[in-house]
């Protein structure tokens, strides 16, 4: 099965979907900005919510150029 079928993604399928190097992705896991689960020594990540934290960082930064953007507009 490829990256887009699996439910389930380890750090590597999770680096080519995000298209972001492992190194980074561990990093971001285990610091814990990243959704995953750590099984003996090796991460899994479930791609739904993958999806949805991705969804909700974008979401984020939309907002925070919203916010100052009327910020400078009130100085």
């Amino acid at each position: 099965m490829g990256v887009e079928h699996d439910r389930v993604l380890t750090i590597g399928e999770l680096s080519e979907y995000l298209k972001i190097s492992k190194s980074t992705l561990y990093k971001l896991a285990q610091e814990g900005n990243l959704p995953g689960q750590k099984v003996g020594k090796h991460w899994r990540f479930h791609r739904e919510v993958i999806d949805r934290w991705l969804a909700s960082r974008s979401e984020e930064i939309k907002n925070d150029g919203q916010e100052e953007s009327k910020q400078e507009t009130q100085e």
